[in-house]
């Protein structure tokens, strides 16, 4: 659950010549302060020393076991960039069901600072540390290190103690920030199993699992009333695996474009609870399987339950909404566009309901689960095959298809089966018409609630975004050198969506401005289709260009339609590209041959693939006596590169960006 959170760079008192777990918090020297000696990429602004951390298990006097995770950590601050990572944030669990919460204790945190060659302390003093709610699961401690300016260290430690056993935290070895040492020791005794999720492309340089036996101290509480009853206490003995990972010389990772979620490819380890063991006792699977967690949320009162249920309540309604249907995919069409033209969305996320569905259906607004559900249970009131499918949006990160962990899900759509063909709706959304899901959905696996379970998968692959643009252009009879004609444009589907979100939120007026902002005149747009969501849009206009009378006319036949600067700027890049769809882009061009003039130089022809078989770019032009045709089309068969194929790609839009920058030449 840490990934809500993105915790800045944390820090650690550590010296390279002693183990890390055995430097003593504050223990500070003016030569820790030379940024020289680090061998660390210092421009991202901070520098993590050292950042340690350790989870164990203690009994408590509650009849159980607590958790007790441990952190150190010092960060050197190389220039003002890296101010950011002195403001931290600790996320600590909090109960729904009875507000118990987690705790956090010997807080300690400070900054160092060298001064005429010596070290300067400022302390964090009690009252700067701060609690906020951040939603109904958890709290938020927050402070900011002081006196912190370029050259500054900072360090502090905080142990944090839990009664939730299914809370073992979980920790990033890689972020914003290049880290010297991260180590995490997580002891776990025999009586509980975790499964360890691990991720990143960066090797583990420690990784080892010793064993050992501890006794755990348990103090059980008495049933009775009696003031005079006394609490028991037993001890057990257990074998404990003492799990320790290091990473070391860590590089800072920081988002590029065209990546889901930068939290999918930082090196990092999670747990979570799958069962418990104790001697004599059978073993308890605590996390289930998918059928287990299916039946669960089926039952449950703020997701299936109600799905279970004849709605009665729906009759009336359900008549007029689907009066005049004539197949039962007209009928889920008139259902799926009521839903989504009179249930308000209140943009919340998550895979519960917040309200019940008959409230949903009377305040007509709900959360993006509200909608959903609502639209899964009125199709199947109809008696239309349909079923809740749960996933993850893409900045949520991915899902786990061998376990049910059913907190890596933050999304709701509806399942529609008629005569074997499978619709997938989402009613939630303003510019997805029937059928269509939003590209943020398109995450990898998701799962069908149903008996039984099933994986379903919506993979960027699976996505063609087609756009065809036309230009034409013919010679003004009066100023030779300059231009009148057409635009014409069919964008994808996607982007179709974009500029009926641009048009909704700012108006057409805004729009038609936008447009207005080229290097030509623009005038006579028509945008149409904005009403028929399962197409895409229509944008048309008459452009006026050209300078007209030199002696040489530069033209650039794209017409600000290419790619101006390749998006790949990195070197390299160690996680995957991820785009949102393929593409298949269709530039087509023409224009006459001004009066009194020659086409002095004209761009060559060419034609690149990517890869042999993931697409190609070709840039086809000719002259005639008349006038210029140009086309430009660029396919990628596929949105997703692995980063063994980044600098191919880097390489193949560079080729693009500069063929697409040619020009013209008109000589008089």
């Amino acid at each position: 659950m840490l990934t809500k959170f993105m915790l800045c760079s944390f820090l650690l008192c550590y010296s390279f010549s002693v183990s890390a777990q055995n430097t003593q918090f504050g223990n500070i020297s003016p030569k820790d302060f030379d940024i020289a000696k680090l061998n660390a990429d210092t421009s991202k602004g901070a520098v993590i020393i050292s950042d340690v951390g350790v989870s164990t298990f203690e009994g408590n006097n509650k009849s159980w076991f607590t958790l007790v995770y441990k952190v150190k950590r010092r960060i050197l601050i190389t220039n003002k960039n890296g101010f950011d990572a002195a403001n931290v944030q600790i996320p600590l669990y909090i109960s729904s069901k009875d507000q118990s919460e987690e705790t956090i204790e010997k807080l300690k945190a400070s900054t160092y600072n060298l001064v005429d060659g010596k070290v300067i302390e400022t302390k964090l003093g009690n009252d700067a540390v701060f609690k906020d709610k951040y939603d109904k699961n958890y709290i938020v401690k927050k402070f900011t290190l002081p006196a912190v300016k370029e050259g500054s260290l900072i360090e502090y430690t905080f142990t944090v103690r839990s009664d939730f056993l299914f809370n073992l935290q979980p920790w990033e070895f890689q972020g914003a920030y290049p880290r010297l040492w991260s180590e995490y020791e997580v002891d776990i005794p025999e009586f509980f199993e975790y499964i360890t999720l691990t991720q990143g492309h960066v090797l583990f340089d420690v990784n080892e699992h010793p064993t050992h036996t501890a006794v755990y101290d348990i103090r059980i509480r008495q049933a009775g009333t009696d003031v005079n009853d006394r609490d028991a206490s037993i001890s057990l003995d257990a074998t404990v695996t003492d799990h320790r990972w290091v990473m070391k010389n860590v590089p800072a990772l920081v988002e590029e474009k065209y990546t889901t979620s930068i939290n999918n490819h930082i090196a990092k380890i999670e747990f979570q609870l799958s069962g418990r063991r104790f001697r004599g006792q059978p073993y308890q699977n605590i996390m289930g399987d998918w059928q287990t967690a299916a039946e669960k949320l089926l039952d449950n009162s703020d997701f299936g339950y109600d799905l279970k249920k004849s709605n009665n309540w729906l009759d009336d309604d359900l008549k007029t909404i689907t009066a005049g249907s004539t197949t039962p995919v007209d009928k889920a069409r008139k259902i799926f566009y009521y839903v989504k033209n009179s249930i308000k969305n209140t943009d919340g996320y998550g895979i519960y309901l917040t309200q019940s569905l008959k409230d949903v259906f009377r305040n007509k607004k709900g959360s993006i689960a509200d909608i959903n559900l609502l639209l899964t249970a009125m199709l199947k009131h109809e008696k239309l095959t349909a079923e809740p499918v749960i996933l993850s949006t893409k900045r949520h990160g991915f899902t786990q298809e061998d376990y049910p962990l059913l907190d890596k899900f933050n999304y709701v759509v509806s399942k529609l089966t008629i005569d074997d063909a499978d619709y997938y709706l989402d009613a939630s959304q303003a510019n997805n018409g029937f059928a269509h899901l939003p590209v943020n959905c398109f995450n990898g696996h998701a799962r069908v609630i149903a008996t039984p379970p099933t994986p379903v998968y919506f993979n960027s692959d699976a996505l063609l975004e087609t756009s065809t643009t036309s230009v034409m252009l013919y010679n003004d009879d009066k100023t030779p050198g300059k231009w009148e004609g057409s635009y014409q444009s069919t964008p994808g589907y996607n982007q179709s969506g974009e500029i009926r979100d641009r048009i909704r939120e700012k108006g057409k007026t805004e729009f038609e401005k936008d447009l207005k902002k080229a290097d030509y005149d623009v005038s006579e747009i028509v945008v149409d289709d904005l009403d028929h969501l399962e197409d895409p849009v229509h944008v048309n206009y008459t452009i006026k260009a050209g300078e007209g009378n030199g002696d040489i006319i530069y033209f650039n036949p794209m017409m600000k339609e290419g790619y101006t600067e390749n998006p790949f700027k990195s070197a390299e890049r160690k996680y995957p590209v991820e785009m949102p769809y393929k593409i298949n882009k269709t530039y087509s061009f023409y224009i006459d041959i001004p009066a009194g003039y020659t086409v002095d130089e004209l761009p060559a022809s060419t034609k690149v693939m990517l890869n042999d078989t993931d697409g190609y770019f070709e840039y086809i032009i000719s002259k005639s006596d008349a006038g210029i045709n140009m086309r430009s089309k660029i396919k990628l068969e596929k949105a997703t590169f692995p980063p063994e194929d980044y600098e191919t790609l880097r390489n193949f839009f560079a080729l693009v960006v500069k063929k697409q920058s040619e020009q013209i030449v008109f000589k008089k």
